[in-house]
């Protein structure tokens, strides 16, 4: 679509007739010469002389190109536009990082399928982060697995398919046999550093107890409250097995009530996808759309167009110039001839007395 960005400015097209109206004629002395035989040349060349002021005539030519060429320079002035389409991107209002458990006791074959079917519970946990992060169209996605230590696996992207492709990769033990949850959450929060979204929210799944962290749960929840960010926490396994595949259900609720979060609990896939759904329902998505329109200038046309019309004008002119410059002495050359022939009396021839 084309547009005129100051199209008020058209009112100055009359503005020239406005200035030939109202405001008085330029005048200019100039010099002058006496020529004494000036009557005669004047009658040679079919001349009329006049006394009086010499008004400059205007052509047929620059009655056409100067409205034209002023009519382009206040058509650049009005600044013409091509507006594109409209072109839209959403811009995310939450930043959803995922912590994933990937300890060795993950790859324990506990969890029930929907179906009967009983997998690993890092088969379960796949499946069902999987759906949920494919629901999350307008949520800037990271992920962090950690085990004996966490390892950030994705920064916060928009491409959700990387995230996904991510998690179908994981395999239990890849981070290390333990579980260090409190140093997954202090990774967590550098990851949030650079974040600018108003909305920061981590969840953390784990099947296990913190036995391998160097920040302890209770201070990296603090730090997670002081940066607003909001943990979730999911607990997952056995809570009646001992030792380190016990999963420390009161940890993991202090963490998120410490956070503003809420604490799950799934025993099986289909209470884990319950909790997802939990998730999403409680973190509904939020995104601001953002509506650009590309303009491209064309005011350089118009004006170049003028500039054109202008030197095309002084070449013409200059081009009859030069041909009148060619024929006036030739003209004037005659004349003068013809003037000095009329002024010579022929001599009388007389006889002898």
């Amino acid at each position: 679509m084309y547009q005129l960005e100051y199209p008020w400015l058209l009112a100055l097209l009359p503005l020239p007739l406005l200035v030939w109206w109202l405001l008085p004629a330029y005048r200019e002395e100039s010099a002058s010469i006496r020529l004494p035989f000036f009557g005669e040349v004047a009658r040679a060349v079919g001349a009329r002389p006049a006394a009086g002021a010499v008004v400059p005539r205007t052509n047929w030519l620059q009655k056409v190109l100067a409205p034209l060429a002023w009519a382009l320079l206040v058509l650049a002035l009005a600044r013409p536009q091509f507006v594109e389409p409209p072109l839209e991107k959403v811009q995310p209002a939450r930043d959803l990082l995922l912590a994933l458990d990937l300890s060795q006791s993950m790859a324990t074959r506990d969890f029930t399928r929907p179906d009967g079917v009983v997998v690993t519970r890092a088969e379960a946990v796949q499946q069902v982060v999987r759906d949920f992060v494919a629901r999350r169209k307008t949520d800037r996605i990271g992920l962090i697995v950690f085990g004996d230590a966490p390892y950030p696996q994705a920064p916060f992207t928009m491409d959700h398919a990387l995230i996904e492709a991510l998690i179908g990769e994981s395999v239990p033990g890849m981070a290390g046999p333990r579980t260090a949850v409190g140093d997954a959450i202090g990774l967590g929060m550098k990851l949030f550093e650079h974040s600018e979204a108003p909305q920061k929210v981590l969840i953390v799944l784990t099947d296990g107890n913190d036995t391998a962290s160097k920040m302890p749960p209770e201070r990296a929840a603090a730090i997670a409250k002081q940066r607003k960010v909001t943990v979730h926490t999911i607990g997952i396994g056995n809570p009646s097995a001992t030792g380190e595949d016990k999963v420390d259900l009161a940890t993991l609720r202090s963490i998120s009530a410490a956070t503003g979060g809420q604490f799950f609990f799934a025993g099986n896939q289909g209470e884990l996808e319950r909790v997802y759904a939990t998730l999403d329902s409680i973190t509904p998505q939020n995104h601001k759309t953002l509506t650009w329109r590309p303009r491209h200038e064309l005011y350089m046309w118009p004006v170049g167009a003028a500039v054109l019309i202008v030197i095309a004008y002084q070449l013409i002119m200059a081009m009859l110039m030069l041909v009148r410059r060619w024929m006036v002495p030739r003209n004037l050359d005659e004349a003068i001839e013809a003037a000095s022939a009329d002024a010579i009396v022929p001599a009388s021839s007389g006889g002898q007395r």
